[in-house]
Order: structure tokens, then C-alpha cells, then sequence
């Protein structure tokens, strides 16, 4: 008889954090793919839109020379050489919009890369 109390309990247990395992990967938000090129002195696409609490995947690849990929708000810089990708993943859990740049100077025309991530 204490025996299937206990199963009881355990199972109801076990439903419980089911449904805080659920909510808590709900709250989190989705996840997105994004690629992102860097070439001739300019990001493609140069706008990127994302969910608030998104689990961003970024593939940037630098075509022609060596291109970065810099978001202040998110402590974010990455490098990839000519023709190399590097991939990347962060949340993007604050709503608003932030410039993302090339801070590389190998060229001063690398200070005109810029573009925007949107989080909504």
C-alpha cells in the first residue's frame, strides 16, 4: 500500500518538472540561423531582426579581405580572415536596436561597414 503512494508522488513529481522544464525552455524564445557577409566594404544583409530572448546563430564570412563583426551591446567581436567564416551564437535578450560595425583598419573604408540588429 505505501507503495504505490510513493509511485504516486514520484510520478506526479516527475509531471511537475516536466511542466517547469517546458515553461522555462518556452520563456527562453527560439532560436535563429543568420549568415552574414562581409564584402567590399559592406555587411549583406546589412539588417537583422530578431525575436526578444532568440538563441541568435550567426555564420559571418569575410569574402574579399579580412572583415570583423563588432556589437558593443552584446560584447560581441569577431574576426574571420579573407574568404574564412566564423560561427557564433548569442541570446538576444534585450529588446532595441544596435549598430554592429567592422572596428578592422586595414582599409578606412572598414569604418563604413555598418548595420543593425533589431530585437523585438
Amino acid at each position: 500500500m505505501h507503495r504505490v503512494r510513493h509511485t504516486g508522488v514520484i510520478a506526479l513529481a516527475a509531471v511537475g518538472l516536466a511542466a517547469v522544464i517546458w515553461a522555462r525552455a518556452s520563456a527562453q524564445g527560439g532560436s535563429r540561423d543568420v549568415s552574414i557577409e562581409g564584402n567590399e566594404f559592406a555587411f549583406a544583409p546589412a539588417r537583422i531582426e530578431v525575436q526578444r530572448d532568440d538563441l541568435v546563430k550567426v555564420t559571418f564570412t569575410a569574402r574579399d579581405m579580412a572583415h570583423s563583426f563588432a556589437i558593443d551591446s552584446y560584447r560581441i567581436v569577431k574576426r574571420a580572415g579573407a574568404g574564412q567564416t566564423v560561427v557564433f551564437e548569442f541570446r538576444a535578450d534585450r529588446p532595441g536596436t544596435y549598430p554592429f560595425y567592422c572596428n578592422l583598419s586595414l582599409d578606412e573604408r572598414c569604418r563604413n561597414m555598418r548595420g543593425e540588429l533589431i530585437v523585438r
